[in-house]
């Protein structure tokens, strides 16, 4: 009775958090076989893989708009139709993807799932917490869907190693769990304004915010592109094993969330960020140098090594969402500058697999990542700068 007592005492948030589990469950099955899906069944090779994220970002840079189209429904409704969207996506890719342009169709359709639920959480997060626990508060989030994450990893790898699973099962098995997320969002009552005017955001006090967003967009699509990318092609490295690697990931994750939410409310978004971008600055040479001076047998552990940190930093995001909040004019610009940011993220990652795919295919996978160590020197330059006044 008491566990009943307690969730209803914050029945939203705790609604929240299973909306959480289960879309973190999807994304972790998508997650640990989309590469590996690209590489056995449509035989990418590096440029074509490069070439593919200008679609499959295609959602993300538009979501500004779609917000703003959407706005009038509110951020947990949009929450909801993000999480069945990349459901459905994830559903076509298992069973609808005949042919290479089809399965296309799918993934923009999960890719746009995804974006929709990426601007809104922490804002739905935000409004059901005080100021002094924002971190915090979207630390627990995070740690939910990470939990979700772990369970969708122990499942890829036992199914693959031990039960023979196909890709078409892992895919609906992540499609039914973003259906259990959708339904748990819409359980809830409030989280985040019902009703905001359909409008884009663009003020000068929130112009490090978006540069950041640019140069944080640059760097996360190289890594999210061609991290997984050598690991598959240059060492081979199988689904099982990328369950492996997001286990470690999660369990690291789980407990750094936290620690970066609290180091966000003590020390402040600027130290959180700078902290990142100095970790960033070492992982993109670690990638780029230890194929050169080490054998193969050790640097794909090195590179495993920086796989695993650079997973487990994505929660610094939630420092570029609180420094918004605390700098916003209005709370109802909070929602429409991370979807602005995101937008903006997107010029970026639409771009620089492109150019990625063709420098691995002419110089090597080595100088794609001493591009992305120039860009974490540039992201370590403007962390210096916040300043929330």
């Amino acid at each position: 009775m008491k566990i009943l007592t307690n969730f209803h005492h914050e029945r939203d948030f705790n609604f929240f958090l299973l909306a959480g589990l289960f879309s973190g469950i999807g994304a972790g099955i998508n997650t640990s076989i989309f590469n590996n899906y690209l590489s056995d069944i449509f035989k990418l090779s590096e440029d074509t893989r490069g070439f593919l994220e200008v679609p499959r970002e295609t959602p993300g840079f538009l979501i500004m708009i779609v917000l703003a189209v959407l706005s009038s429904l509110g951020d947990v409704r949009i929450a909801m139709l993000g999480m069945a969207a990349a459901g459905m996506g994830m559903l076509g890719l298992g069973v609808l993807s005949p042919t290479f342009a089809v399965m296309i169709i799918w993934m923009m359709m999960y890719s746009l799932g995804t974006h929709m639920i990426m601007p809104v959480t922490p804002s739905i997060g935000m409004s059901l917490s005080n100021q002094e626990s924002f971190g915090a508060r979207l630390g627990t989030v995070s740690a939910f869907g990470l939990s979700g994450s772990i369970i969708a990893y122990v499942y890829i790898f036992l199914g693959f190693n031990f039960l023979h699973m196909t890709y078409q099962t892992a895919f609906l098995t992540g499609t039914v769990f973003y259906m259990f997320a959708a339904f748990a969002v819409a359980m809830m009552k409030k989280g985040g304004p019902d009703v905001r005017k359909v409008k884009f955001v663009f003020r000068k006090r929130y112009s490090l915010y978006y540069v950041l967003a640019v140069v944080s967009g640059a760097r996360n699509q190289i890594f999210l592109t061609f991290a997984p990318w050598v690991l598959i092609k240059v060492f081979d490295v199988k689904p099982q094993m990328f369950a492996i690697l997001g286990m470690v990931v999660a369990f690291i994750s789980i407990g750094s969330r936290k620690l970066i939410g609290k180091l966000i409310d003590n020390r402040g978004e600027r130290f959180v960020l700078t902290l990142e971008a100095v970790l960033l600055l070492a992982i993109c040479l670690g990638y780029a140098f230890s194929g050169r001076i080490f054998s193969a047998s050790v640097a794909v552990i090195i590179i495993a090594g920086c796989y695993v940190i650079d997973n487990s930093m994505s929660a610094v995001e939630m420092a570029r969402s609180t420094y918004v909040r605390k700098i916003a004019v209005d709370l109802a610009d909070v929602t429409p500058t991370l979807s602005t940011g995101v937008s903006l993220q997107h010029i970026a990652s639409m771009v620089i697999p492109i150019f990625g795919g063709l420098l691995w295919m002419e110089v090597g996978y080595q100088a794609v990542f001493m591009a992305a160590a120039v860009i974490a020197l540039l992201n370590l330059i403007l962390s210096r700068r916040i300043k929330i006044v």
